[in-house]
């Protein structure tokens, strides 16, 4: 039976990713609770504003041991997925360390303004259970002003004035930099297939 835990970050994007599971048919139970994210068969680490925000966040509640060592399969979404990694430019904070590499930040440019929001398409590099039903060339949703680096751990990039990745993996630790919830069909698919990740 999946259990679905979803760690109480303070981003405002948790509602509507909470609406999108239950489409999916699934509860979810929001919380800081160390022992609830640890008995869940499955964890969302979602995150929007500053990347040292969310660390102090994960801190105060006692949360990033207990993050580091989960077991189940835990999914980063957006700046969520940003803290997966050793540490972010974004006010020179070090993160959680379950992927290698450092956050930076995108490349300002006339016709490519940061933050990058909207819709842009995904290029798959590896196979992964996460990515079921999902091909290169869809289109995803993002608002981010900071990406990870495309990285052997990335399962898709994409492109904004420089590659980045868009979905990473190391063994029971995925992330995603867009916003499954708001990127449609391709979004409800991929949180079904986390959901369905054993």
């Amino acid at each position: 039976m999946t259990r679905l835990a979803i760690i109480d970050s303070g981003g405002a994007n948790i509602a509507s990713l909470q609406y999108a599971v239950e489409r999916l048919g699934i509860e979810s139970e929001l919380t800081t609770d160390p022992a609830k994210l640890q008995a869940a068969s499955h964890v969302m680490l979602p995150g929007v504003g500053a990347a040292s925000d969310c660390m102090a966040r994960l801190e105060s509640a006692g949360l990033v041991d207990t993050i580091r060592n989960l077991a189940q399969p835990v999914l980063g979404i957006c700046v969520g997925m940003q803290l997966l990694f050793e540490s972010s430019e974004e006010g020179g904070v070090a993160c959680l360390g379950l992927l290698p590499g450092r956050v930076r930040h995108l490349r300002v440019s006339e016709d490519l303004p940061v933050p990058h929001m909207g819709w842009n398409q995904l290029e798959l590099h590896r196979d992964s259970p996460l990515l079921k039903d999902i091909k290169s060339g869809d289109y995803v949703y993002f608002v981010h002003s900071y990406a990870a680096p495309a990285s052997d751990f990335a399962l898709a990039t994409t492109e904004y004035g420089e590659r980045f990745a868009a979905i990473v993996q190391r063994g029971n630790v995925f992330g995603v930099q867009f916003h499954p919830e708001r990127s449609a069909k391709v979004g409800a698919q991929l949180l079904k297939n986390f959901l369905e990740l054993r």
